[in-house]
Parts: C-alpha cells; sequence; structure tokens
C-alpha cells in the first residue's frame, strides 16, 4: 500500500533502465462510525461445524494442490461496491476479503466487519496498522514519522490496553481471522519501518513478537499471524533482519504490483516477485500469500499480465493464494473496470487449483507444500 514510486527516481536513473514494480498506496481503512449504517441489520454469523468423529481432521485452508484467490478494496466490507463488482467480473466468490484498521482512527474493536465478511464465506484478513492514518503526511519520506507509535513504545507496552481490547474481541468472534500486523516493514514509508521513526534495529521483531504473545496469553489462538514485506527493492532494510521467527508467523505476505507510476514498463510476475521469492526461502518455511497486487492497464497490458499471474502461480507450491487490489487509487486497478482484463481474470480463476474452500471450521495451511502434492506445479520447484 505504496504511493507512487517508493523507489527514489535518482536511483531508478543510477540503475539505468531497471524498472522496480511497488504496491501502491490504497489507505483503505474501515471507520466503523461512518461506514456501518447497516450493523443492526447485520447478523452475527452462525454456523456448525462438522461433527467430530474419531480420526477425524479439520478440513485445511488451501486444501492441498489447491490455492485461494482474495480480494482487498478502498472501503473494505463497510462498502461492498467494488466487491460486488469483483464477483461479477470474476464470476467466481472469493474465500478471503482483507480490510485495513488503523490504531489512531478505530480505538475500539467492533466485529461488524469481520462477521460481514464471514457471512459471505470468507476468511477475514485484518491488515493491522499501528499509526493514525489521518495525521499522515503525503509525501512517503514524512509520512513515516509519528513518534507516538515507535516500535519501541509497543514492545514497551505502551499500547497493552488497546492490544488486549482487540485480542479479546476476537478471541469471541469464535472463528478463524487473519492479522497482518504492521506489513511493507521493510521499507520507510510507514511509522513501523524499522528505518522510519527513530525506530531502531531489531526493533520491528520485538514488537511484532510483543503483540503475538500478548494475544497468545490471553487465549487468542483463532488467529493465523500473517508477516507481509513489500518485495525487495534496492537499499530495502534486508528481510534477515525483520522476520520475527516460524513460531510466530503462520503465513509469509508479500505486495508488489505491476505499474505504479513512472514504472509501466512491461514485468512478469516472475520478474516482480523472483527476488524476493528467493530470499525468502533462506529465511522461513511457513506457506505464502500474495497479499496485495494489481495491474496497471497504462500500456494496454493489464489482461496479459492476470494472464501471466493466473499461469504463474500455480507453479510455485510455497505460494498458497492472492488478494487482488479492486480500487481505483493511483490508477484504476479494478478487474471491473476493463472487459478484457474481467475475462482475463475469469478465465484464470477457473482452473481447478483456484478451487479452494474455506470454512469457519477450516485450519489454515501452515507448512510448504510440494511439487508432489501440487499436479498443477509440474515442471516448477518445491519447497
Amino acid at each position: 500500500m505504496i504511493t507512487l514510486p517508493r523507489i527514489m527516481l535518482a536511483a531508478l536513473v543510477i540503475i539505468g533502465g531497471y524498472v522496480f514494480v511497488v504496491a501502491p498506496r490504497v489507505d483503505a481503512y474501515v471507520n466503523p462510525s461512518a461506514q456501518w449504517q447497516e450493523k443492526l441489520a447485520e447478523p452475527r454469523p452462525s454456523f456448525t461445524p462438522a461433527p467430530s468423529a474419531p480420526g477425524r481432521k479439520a478440513p485445511t485452508f488451501p486444501a492441498a494442490g489447491t490455492g485461494f484467490f482474495g480480494v482487498f478494496t478502498d472501503k473494505g466490507p463497510g462498502d461492498l461496491t467494488d466487491y460486488n463488482g469483483f464477483v461479477q467480473a470474476a464470476g467466481k466468490n472469493p474465500q478471503v476479503m482483507m480490510f485495513a484498521s488503523g490504531w489512531g482512527a478505530q480505538p475500539h474493536f467492533d466485529r461488524q466487519p469481520f462477521d460481514r465478511i464471514v457471512n459471505r464465506g470468507m476468511l477475514p484478513m485484518l491488515g493491522w496498522e499501528p499509526w493514525d492514518y489521518r495525521a499522515a503526511s503525503k509525501t512517503d519520506r514524512d509520512r513515516g514519522t509519528q513518534p507516538k507509535y515507535q516500535l519501541a513504545r509497543i514492545s514497551g507496552g505502551d499500547f497493552d490496553a488497546y492490544i488486549t481490547e482487540w485480542a479479546k474481541g476476537i478471541k469471541e468472534l469464535g472463528y478463524p481471522v487473519a492479522i497482518r500486523f504492521a506489513h511493507e516493514m521493510n521499507g520507510y514509508w510507514y511509522p513501523w519501518c524499522e528505518s522510519a521513526n527513530g525506530n531502531q534495529r531489531g526493533d520491528y521483531v520485538a514488537a511484532y513478537r510483543h503483540v503475538h504473545d500478548l494475544f497468545k496469553g490471553l487465549g487468542a489462538t483463532n488467529v493465523i499471524w500473517v508477516w507481509s514485506p513489500n518485495v525487495v527493492y534496492e537499499n530495502a532494510t534486508p528481510l534477515s533482519r525483520l522476520y520475527p521467527g516460524d513460531d510466530y508467523v503462520d503465513w509469509v505476505g508479500l505486495s508488489g504490483y505491476y505499474g505504479t507510476a513512472g514504472m509501466e514498463t512491461y514485468q512478469t510476475f516472475e520478474q516482480i516477485y523472483r527476488g524476493t521469492l528467493a530470499e525468502l526461502k533462506t529465511l522461513s518455511k511457513r506457506p505464502i500469500v500474495v497479499t496485495e497486487t494489481a495491474a496497471t492497464d497504462e500500456r494496454g497490458r493489464k489482461a496479459d499480465w492476470i494472464t501471466d499471474l493466473l499461469q504463474t502461480l500455480p507453479k510455485h507450491p510455497e505460494i498458497i493464494g492472492f488478494l487482488w487490489y479492486e480500487s481505483v487509487k493511483e490508477t484504476d486497478w479494478r478487474i471491473a473496470a476493463s472487459p478484457a482484463a474481467s475475462a482475463a481474470f475469469a478465465k484464470g480463476i477457473a482452473q481447478p487449483y483456484f478451487d479452494a474452500h474455506w470454512t469457519p471450521d477450516s485450519v489454515p495451511r501452515r507448512t510448504l507444500a510440494t511439487a508432489a502434492a501440487t499436479p498443477a506445479a509440474s515442471g516448477s520447484r518445491s519447497n
């Protein structure tokens, strides 16, 4: 969720022809007081877990040999306009929906966004962001400065009451929730980035582990923890300094887009993600989720990129799903905005590989698949 190019133009000139692709800033936040006009009409989810039986295992999400697809919109579950357009264009219901919540703007836990997602048959993923986005600067470098939200203050306990309220609320939901805490920490554009806001080396891991341990101590074990950097780039903070360890991570998430402003030269999914995927193999044994991606149509190749994406993902057994950013921000990222993009997306996810099925009693896949267990990945490297 970055604004315009995150890599300074001067660096791009020096690199000479190299085009780095990053995620745009989307600033997608749920403001319950403004957006939950229908909250009284939204029932709490009701579901009956499959009956237990000797030897029965809960279903794994996603099941071996499949991958999920999800959606991330600017307004989240508070306004389903873009979500509905996405479903119509895709011709198929997503299995995951992500929304963002900033600590400064959403001071209290509200279960309504989560319930609204689950009532539509999807796993909720919370982008949980320790800052006040309303006070953020419009420039990448300055928007990472908010001393109140320094990482050392999080690990030092200044926000424990806030974290505890959310942990108790999520525990009481009674169904799984994925939490993508303080994402894209290897950049410089958020107050929780280790290279910003007066943070020091080691502060990010300490803050992440502190939040995780508070949830665990309160029995909020229905959380899928998602550690989610941006795709690597020149001068980014090394991922090895930021990874909290497999004991603290269930899924590794990645952000990476084709075609942020000034970077419209075509690049395939492999060109954008290859270096980061290789680095992650040395750090983690957890499955990978592409938590943010989309493509520009500036050069008329959005449909081509989508086709490439959906043909490539099944060849990566380490990747178990992706979320498309279906909104208008720096450009119109929506598949619904283009008949060609809609057709390419619908064709791609019609593959049996994307027939993953989520239920509230599912358990997240936490181990890497292998090429042998993933028929669609013939010819790919296994983990």
